[in-house]
């Protein structure tokens, strides 16, 4: 009998298959604000992603979290904001005999009425910043006691009160300063739309021609400006100076081939633009943290146990 192959991209997570069994309230319930538990191991922790936003709460077991090209370790307190289609796992591996039956409280939540409401409410304003940055996933540091109480109200509340509840929630995040960025960030700030448009269009270009050399120079020179304007300008929009931002793209892209191909290393290495095998392994452990070989050693894990 021939095998089946092997997955290598997440699983986009459908409504239909959202069953109150699995934890899930009703889909016929009303409301926007959807409530979550469940415990480990569950067909729930899996490599996928969904349209909504997603606060993920750990409370029981330790393990490996894999959210986009970011792996890294959690245990109870672990508190994330994932944004739409950011793929994410949780794996455990301390799980005591017979499973945990509470590991995971989640809300999940869609950006249109947020962002509608939030053009006729100033209040919801300040809230659109961090849904911006969730698409590269949030973890939130020193939240766990307050962070549980606040899923517990909002599970609890229904209608307008469970609207309240769950700003309540987003105001401590809005307003938490310890937290940390799970994928490099892309824009911090810019002036204007026009200034927007333009780093915008600068990263376009770099990740359309991730193969080219490219020089802070090149682009400046393309758009009218000095060089070192140029790097003082791009410098305040992305937190990076340009051949750092265009090596992060780069480590970036590698990571996604890394888990969602077969191809080697070194055939990566030079797709993404690195002209030898030894520079590419250098800037990679350097953002990384890890080789590229161990980083697809680890992101093989991010399915969990095979059953």
């Amino acid at each position: 009998m021939p095998s089946l192959p092997r997955q290598l991209k997440p699983e986009l997570e459908h409504e239909y298959i959202r069953f109150p069994e699995l934890g899930y309230e009703p889909a016929d319930e009303p409301g926007v604000i959807r409530c979550l538990a469940h415990g480990y191991p569950t067909p729930l922790a899996r490599w996928h992603h969904h349209d909504e936003y997603e606060l993920h709460l750990i409370t029981a077991t330790s393990g490996k979290v894999f959210v986009g090209d970011w792996i890294g370790q959690f245990q109870p307190g672990h508190l994330v904001l994932t944004g739409p289609r950011l793929p994410h796992n949780w794996v455990s591996m301390d799980v005591p005999e017979g499973g945990v039956a509470e590991r995971d409280l989640v809300i999940q939540f869609p950006r249109a009425p947020i962002e509608l409401a939030s053009q006729h409410i100033p209040e919801l304003r300040e809230v659109m910043p961090l849904l911006e940055r969730s698409r590269h996933g949030i973890e939130f540091f020193g939240m766990f006691p307050q962070a549980m109480a606040h899923w517990r109200k909002v599970k609890n509340a229904h209608g307008v009160a469970r609207f309240g509840a769950f700003c309540g929630f987003l105001s401590d995040l809005v307003q938490c300063t310890d937290y940390r960025m799970l994928s490099n960030a892309a824009l911090q700030s810019v002036d204007n739309d026009a200034q927007l448009d333009q780093i915008n269009a600068i990263v376009n270009r770099i990740t359309d021609n991730l193969s080219e050399s490219q020089s802070a120079a090149d682009v400046a020179r393309e758009l009218g400006m000095s060089e070192s304007g140029f790097s003082r300008f791009f410098r305040r929009a992305t937190g990076n100076t340009f051949t750092d931002f265009v090596n992060q793209v780069r480590i970036n892209r590698a990571c996604q081939l890394l888990m969602e191909t077969d191809l080697g290393i070194a055939h990566i290495g030079f797709e993404v633009g690195f002209n030898n095998i030894a520079n590419f392994n250098r800037r990679f452990l350097g953002i990384k943290g890890m080789t590229p070989s161990e980083f697809r050693r680890q992101a093989a894990s991010r399915f969990g146990p095979k059953t």
